[in-house]
């Protein structure tokens, strides 16, 4: 092995997982990227044999060698990289083949520290594209890494990053529609004890691109920063009137990206236009319109431009619950490229980050362990109500303990926080101890789920059951980006076969989100499905326009799963929470599981829910709703009721099914 680890570079393909060789499925739209362990300095190889699609080898923020399929190579870094990343630019290639790169052992390093200043690499305020700077640093830092602690100084001012100067790179992102490459505005690749400090710079991304990656990071943190778009991914107008056949706005003077072509209303970049999906309608002081209904408000794309600011639209908006005065984001439900992205990082800490627009998800974390994020959030630009076309933070598939504390989340499409694994659904059985498992959900899938020597947990599809015998997996082979054959240690239990899922026992988090305020968002305000601990102290929820809790769990829609086993609800402050119905959002905090058949169910999905020391100041409706919870307590709360909004779901405090043991508080509805 010693000698095999000095003489080899060992290609993994997406961590392990590889790649059929007959499979035409293999490479597809050039969403493949292979991080590649190095050992040695002078690396010698040739590209995977196919058709002849476009190859290159990166380190992070260089690329080292570019060719086609089947072309020889020798690359000698300086830095004596222990990772590199083979690419492929498009989707001629068919085939992956194992590739046997000889080197030298690297050289014993010394420990030192460095400190970087920004300014010296030529990355000043002002500069006209500051990505080309800013991975010439990365690359400093890089070589640095295993010798000591970086620390890098970004003097405070506004820098601008531009997609042609990105860093493309191959990768799958859960939960986002799915993109054949990222331009990648800072590359933050193979990285360990770096420290960066933006010292209240602002970063202003242009078009449509990546703006953060931390990929096989340990150990780095980045503080005092605002992430912004030039051009939002949506656009901002006030009803100024309303008949039985037209509406009319007035445009936001903040959000100028807006046209009317042929009849039809546009927004746009400088690299991407979008028709119009759905309205969303916010009050001038910025909570959500209470409609009583889900926020998503159909909005036909037809228009007629009045003048430069005033467009009618062929819509009765109080038909909808409108009225003047509101003001209405048109946006579509595109979501390619999260603001940030966390992706097989360990140990990272963010500290002061406020991101104030996003195309989908404003910070996304696959694959990662220990992750800390101190004050920042999402916070509304000057003069706009709109902040992340998504979540404000995402943790799918992680591990470790997941930190939030500090921080504003507001004007978000969806929830402050998001924990939950990814489970695949069972569609063959071929032996014992093989089986073919789908990414079900289309913006779920190619990332690594399982690798070999980690533990599988099934789930029973009908009645979300966690089967009590967990196996690990011997064999991981990728087919396509949504298939994978598994071998696994140990035979299938008898009673697990297609129609269950299977999920990574490995990769749990445990959750502490405190002190935080969720205010004026669509959806819900929090969501957690982790069986690890989970802890929600001192925060502050203000209008979340769903619940501002949800504990979920399916196998049959996002596949979003990870039953909760141990969750404190504690000193929190809910304010008018519940204003829309959206589903699974039955009450301010709802446990609500997809389960297809709760009467069959033997034990129950959610267990140990502690509900203490909380203040509710609410209209007319449910407090807690429960579907399959156990030993689920509800005490020593504040209810303070009024009737500002209607009541909802027949305004009674408590709506409890399919449930084991419960304890709760008597409530007297005034």
């Amino acid at each position: 092995m010693k000698k095999l680890l000095q003489t080899a570079l060992l290609l993994l393909a997406m961590a392990n997982l590889l790649p059929a060789a007959d499979s035409a499925d293999a490479l597809q739209s050039g969403r493949r990227m292979l991080p590649c362990t190095v050992e040695g300095k002078t690396l010698r190889g040739t590209a995977p044999h196919g058709k002849g699609a476009p190859f290159y080898i990166t380190d992070g923020s260089n690329i080292l060698w570019q060719g086609n399929a089947g072309e020889s190579f020798t690359i000698s870094p300086e830095n004596k990289l222990e990772k590199l990343y083979l690419v492929a630019t498009s989707d001629n290639n068919t085939r992956w083949e194992n590739l046997t790169w000889k080197g030298t052992p690297p050289t014993p390093r010394k420990e030192k520290k460095l400190k970087l200043n920004a300014a010296d690499f030529g990355m000043h305020p002002g500069i006209k594209d500051a990505g080309s700077a800013m991975r010439k640093i990365l690359d400093v830092a890089r070589k640095n890494t295993g010798k000591g602690h970086c620390t890098i100084h970004i003097p405070k001012g506004i820098y601008h990053f531009y997609p042609i100067g990105a860093l493309q790179l191959s990768y799958y992102i859960s939960n986002h529609d799915q993109q054949n490459m990222h331009p990648v505005g800072v590359p933050l690749v193979n990285l360990q004890n770096v420290q960066i400090k933006a010292h209240g710079s602002t970063f202003i991304f242009h078009g449509r691109m990546q703006p953060f990656l931390f990929m096989d990071c340990q150990r780095v943190s980045l503080s005092d920063l605002h992430i912004a778009y030039a051009t939002p991914f949506y656009v901002e107008g006030t009803i100024t009137d309303i008949s039985a056949t037209h509406t009319t706005l007035r445009m936001s003077k903040a959000t100028p990206n807006w046209r009317v072509n042929n009849g039809q209303f546009q927004f746009y970049g400088d690299d991407w236009e979008q028709n119009i999906n759905v309205a969303l309608a916010f009050e001038p002081q910025g909570p959500m319109v209470p409609t009583g209904r889900g926020g998503d408000i159909g909005w036909p794309g037809q228009a007629e431009q009045l003048d430069a600011h005033h467009v009618r639209f062929p819509v009765n908006a109080s038909a909808k619950g409108l009225a003047k005065g509101h003001i209405l984001v048109l946006r579509s439900y595109w979501r390619p490229h999260p603001a940030m992205v966390l992706y097989r990082a360990k140990n990272t800490r963010l500290y002061d980050i406020v991101f104030h627009d996003s195309q989908g998800m404003a910070l996304l974390a696959q694959r990662s362990e220990n992750i800390t994020i101190k004050g920042g959030g999402c916070i509304r630009a000057k003069g706009r109500l709109h902040t992340a076309a998504a979540d404000a933070t995402h943790f799918s598939n992680c591990r470790g303990h997941i930190c939030v504390s500090n921080a504003l989340y507001e004007g978000m499409m969806d929830d402050a926080i998001n924990v939950h694994s990814t489970c695949l659904g069972i569609t063959a059985v071929h032996s014992p101890t093989e089986i073919t498992a789908r990414y079900m959900h289309g913006q779920a899938v190619g990332f690594e789920v399982f690798q070999p020597g980690e533990n599988i947990q099934f789930i029973r599809g009908k009645t979300l059951e966690n089967h009590p015998r967990q196996i690990k997996v011997a064999h991981a082979q990728k087919l396509d980006e949504r298939h994978l054959r598994l071998t696994l240690a140990e035979p299938l239990p008898e009673d697990i076969g297609t129609g269950d899922a299977i999920e990574n026992a490995d990769w749990y988090p445990c959750v502490s989100f405190c002190n935080n305020e969720v205010r004026h968002n669509r959806a819900r305000g929090t969501l957690f499905t982790t069986p690890k601990k989970v802890l929600v102290e001192n925060n502050r929820f203000i209008r979340s326009h769903g619940s501002a809790i949800l504990l979920a769990g399916d196998a049959q829609g996002w596949y979003e799963s990870g039953r909760c086993r141990d969750v404190i609800i504690r000193k929190n402050i809910f304010e008018h929470n519940l204003t829309a119905a959206y589903q699974f959002t039955n009450a301010i905090i709802s446990i609500c599981p997809e389960v297809k058949q709760p009467s069959r169910q033997t034990t129950r999905y959610h267990e140990n829910i502690r509900i203490e020391d909380n203040t509710f100041i609410t209209h007319r409706v449910p407090i807690l709703s429960a579907i399959s919870a156990h030993n689920l307590i509800f005490k020593n709360n504040r209810i303070q009721y009024n009737e500002i909004f209607p009541s909802m779901y027949g305004g009674k405090p408590f709506n409890i099914s399919h449930s084991g043991y419960t304890e709760l508080q008597p409530i007297n509805l005034p």
